[in-house]
């Protein structure tokens, strides 16, 4: 589990698609991140959220500048998110797992991204920065005003929404210490609801089935 409070901003040193399909059962492909974090205090395992996608470490080796890790990803995690379009030199939103001593200052967050969203406008306003995006339309219906959404694994309260696309506003700090500041429109997202409303939109669906 994840607070959707970003903790460094990594970078894509390489990616290794194995055509054979001998790497894993469960991934082909192996991209390796340069993070500031402390390669001592990340064990082989550990669960890393990377623009909001879940992955585990499998390999790690300390640098000058902090920790170089690898993680496989599978084909189901490059189709339903933007991994898939990662190249060298890619930056991303980095958080570590939550602990059970952490302070929960974002909400709830899975690590399973739910959809691709994009941006649609940007507009600075009052001093922070209004961000528009959109979504599929079987997403749009969980996302609500003043309901939590997180967007490439930052933690975000939803302004408005309507059939087909919401808006948030990101003060400076975030606009600076993650990846959303450098967002244009057009540019792809990872989008994770909120547990309750995915939760609830599943047991509406279920008493709908029955009726």
């Amino acid at each position: 589990m994840f607070t959707g409070i970003i903790t460094d901003i990594g970078r894509v040193v390489s990616i290794d698609r194995d055509q054979s399909g001998k790497r894993s059962e469960w991934g082909d492909t192996r991209i390796v991140v340069d993070s500031h974090y402390d390669c001592e205090t990340i064990a082989i395992g550990a669960s890393i959220s990377h623009a909001g996608a879940c992955m585990t470490v499998v390999e790690k080796e300390q640098t000058a500048q902090g920790c170089r890790y690898a993680f496989d990803v599978s084909d189901e995690s490059l189709d339903k998110t933007t991994l898939k379009g990662w190249s060298i030199g890619q930056e991303m939103n980095l958080e570590r797992a939550m602990t059970a001593t952490d302070e929960l200052g974002g909400h709830l967050v899975t690590g399973h991204v739910d959809q691709i969203g994009a941006l649609l406008t940007r507009e600075p306003l009052a001093g922070s920065l209004k961000l528009v995006f959109s979504a599929p339309p079987e997403l749009m219906s969980m996302i609500a005003p003043k309901g939590s959404i997180t967007i490439d694994g930052v933690s975000l309260t939803v302004n408005a929404a309507d059939k087909v696309s919401f808006s948030v506003n990101i003060i400076p700090h975030t606009a600076e210490v993650t990846t959303l500041g450098q967002l244009q429109p057009g540019d792809k997202v990872n989008l994770e609801i909120d547990l309750i409303a995915r939760y609830v939109a599943r047991y509406l669906s279920q008493m709908k089935d029955k009726s």
